[in-house]
């Protein structure tokens, strides 16, 4: 029977499934494996199941020499915490769950855009701190959302879901920026990045993370937004450059923000933690225990068809 680490614990479920397949060790803690444990790991199991944040970069490959492991089967769709051209050149395979994530993540994108908007989250404080004094007819006006143009940075399988709730939900009219065309179900306008951001109400980054989207979203895309318009951001962290998004937020420059991702997580400054024009959550995007669910028996059935040598259902 091969043995399968899993990083962190998953729902019972998928574990109990997970253990009736394979000879199963799961670490007892829920922070991420630091590169000493990423190596070991290499050495002593055939099949790791890693999670966000597993340092799986290239000097644990490096360092772990001819690997044990021959699998690594992501939980996630985001793999930016795995260096995967490393990975592949000592003998391992990676994989991930796309889909079962798409959903979930887009409905975390319209609390967002709908707390930041409608300033849900600065009354909800307000009331709660017994500051609430009835209604009245200027109190905490925020942005109507039905109507406006979103901006979708990326447009994938999580960009279009996204996209479509705000369309065809809330009459938005869509533009985006993508590295290439994309045949969609509903109107939408590709432009350039700068054009993209410029003509929107609200902005959502909805890209993958790594080298190439590092600090996609800088000083210069915050300068590119209308000043009346929030960013949202439910994709990685470092696609954002932090301190230009907190200085674009500080100078008025944007409105608003509502983030799921932090660039440095789980750190989060304490600039954005003091604004009240700011929506903090804290990595929600798929945590509903169905997804995850889905999540984890993806990433079972990626470890399940190497065991059985047959092709993998999600390589990247």
């Amino acid at each position: 029977m091969l043995k399968l680490l899993i990083s962190r614990r998953l729902p019972e479920s998928v574990m109990a499934a997970a253990a009736a397949r394979f000879d199963v060790t799961c670490r007892p803690v829920t922070t991420p494996m630091d590169h000493a444990a990423c190596v070991a790991a290499l050495r002593d199991y055939d099949i790791i199941l890693p999670t966000l944040g597993d340092a799986f970069r290239a000097p644990a490959f490096a360092e772990a020499g001819k690997p044990r492991a021959r699998l690594l089967a992501n939980f996630g769709v985001g793999y930016n915490h795995i260096d995967v051209a490393a990975a592949r050149a000592a003998g391992l395979a990676v994989t991930n769950t796309p889909g079962a994530v798409t959903d979930a993540t887009a409905d975390i994108a319209m609390t967002l855009i709908l707390m930041t908007a409608r300033r849900a989250g600065e009354g909800e404080r307000m009331l709660r701190a017994g500051k609430w004094e009835g209604w009245h007819p200027t109190q905490m006006l925020g942005m109507h959302l039905s109507g406006r143009t979103v901006c979708i940075i990326g447009m994938g399988r999580i960009g279009q879901a996204i996209a479509r709730r705000c369309h065809f939900g809330f009459g938005c009219k869509i533009v985006y920026a993508n590295r290439s065309p994309k045949a969609v179900d509903f109107p939408a306008a590709q432009l350039d990045l700068p054009e993209a951001i410029s003509a929107a109400d609200i902005v959502v980054l909805a890209t993958p993370g790594g080298a190439e989207t590092h600090h996609l979203m800088g000083e210069a895309a915050f300068a590119a937004m209308q000043t009346h318009a929030i960013f949202v951001n439910i994709s990685r962290g470092d696609v954002v450059n932090e301190a230009a998004l907190i200085t674009a937020l500080q100078t008025g420059q944007i409105a608003g923000a509502g983030l799921d991702v932090y660039e440095f997580e789980p750190a989060v400054p304490p600039e954005l933690i003091a604004m009240e024009n700011v929506t903090l959550l804290p990595h929600l995007g798929t945590a509903a225990l169905d997804v995850r669910e889905d999540m984890g028996r993806m990433a079972l059935a990626n470890c399940i068809a190497y065991a059985e040598g047959c092709a993998l259902p999600n390589p990247v």
